[in-house]
């Protein structure tokens, strides 16, 4: 798919685009500078001038929790992205982490369809 075809898409249509052709993608304000996560027509101050801008692929852990069941355990994080958002993902690797723990994004296939998923960087690689 074209970035042509992408900006015709709706936000969230766009964002599964992008990622299918593997690129991780955030929106951004033209006029304000200000980031967007999660896809939308419009930004938290208003502006609708959003355009598609790849993002960093790093940020710290927020806040994460552990769910166990029977089938396994899986960790939930929020994570904040460098540009000021932030996004709920995992930490597929690990069971858990420190609050304030650097990561780095990627992109995993699953049978759903491609995700945005997080890695640890280790404090002296960051």
């Amino acid at each position: 798919m074209t970035m042509e075809e992408i900006s015709k898409l709706g936000p969230q249509a766009a964002y599964e685009a992008h990622l299918a052709e593997g690129r991780f993608m955030i929106q951004r304000a033209a006029s304000t500078g200000e980031y967007v996560f999660w896809p939308k027509v419009t930004s938290p101050s208003g502006a609708t001038d959003l355009e598609w801008v790849a993002a960093k692929g790093t940020g710290h852990i927020h806040a994460i929790t552990v769910n166990r069941a029977r089938a396994g355990s899986w960790n939930v994080a929020l994570v904040e992205l460098d540009e000021g958002v932030r996004m709920m993902s995992t930490l597929p690797d690990v069971e858990t982490a420190e609050i304030g723990a650097p990561v780095r994004a990627r992109i995993e296939t699953t049978e759903e369809g491609p995700r945005v998923v997080f890695d640890l960087i280790a404090e002296d690689a960051a």
